[in-house]
């Protein structure tokens, strides 16, 4: 499992876009992780899934509510991750109202969740591999922070409990 000290693991993660410019399509675009990370302060978080209870009613909402506090605090980016595709992460996106305070990124083949060994294998309910519940901060690209929820959890990944790292 990654910790705190490790860099980031090389993988593309995929972006929805809705208005075409600055060289992104409209539609899914690539985010390289270790470009995207490389000189920036990121708080991270990914869930289980897009459209969840737990994430749509309390995990999002709490860092786009947060998002000009981690910006004061120095971070750059908000990024939420889930092992889903571009197009849903695109309508979660648009439904969160996320656009300008947090970054809704797919995971859709499970690639980064699988090289952080942040893995939650829910086969058995139907949903196949997922990612962990969990935040973190990166700094250039290297892990300073890590905060990995229990199963069914919903205590150590939220907003205030990153921020309050952030501000540290």
């Amino acid at each position: 499992m990654i910790k705190v000290g490790d860099t980031l693991p090389a993988a593309t993660l995929m972006e929805y876009s809705e208005v075409e410019g600055n060289g992104c399509s409209l539609g899914p675009n690539p985010v390289d992780v270790q470009k995207a990370t490389a000189g920036k302060t990121i708080a991270l978080f990914a869930v289980p899934g897009a459209f969840t209870p737990t994430c749509s009613a309390k995990h999002v909402p709490g860092f786009v509510e947060k998002a000009a506090e981690f910006k004061a605090a120095g971070v750059d980016e908000i990024w939420c991750l889930s092992v889903n595709d571009a197009f849903v992460m695109g309508a979660w996106a648009r439904d969160q109202k996320t656009d300008g305070k947090v970054r809704m990124l797919a995971d859709g083949d499970a690639a980064f969740a699988k090289a952080t060994g942040l893995t939650l294998d829910l086969n058995g309910k139907g949903l196949g591999l997922r990612s962990n519940r969990y935040s973190m901060l990166a700094k250039d690209g290297k892990v300073v922070t890590l905060n990995v929820e229990g199963p069914g959890k919903f205590e150590v990944s939220d907003a205030e409990t990153l921020l309050k790292q952030a501000k540290a």
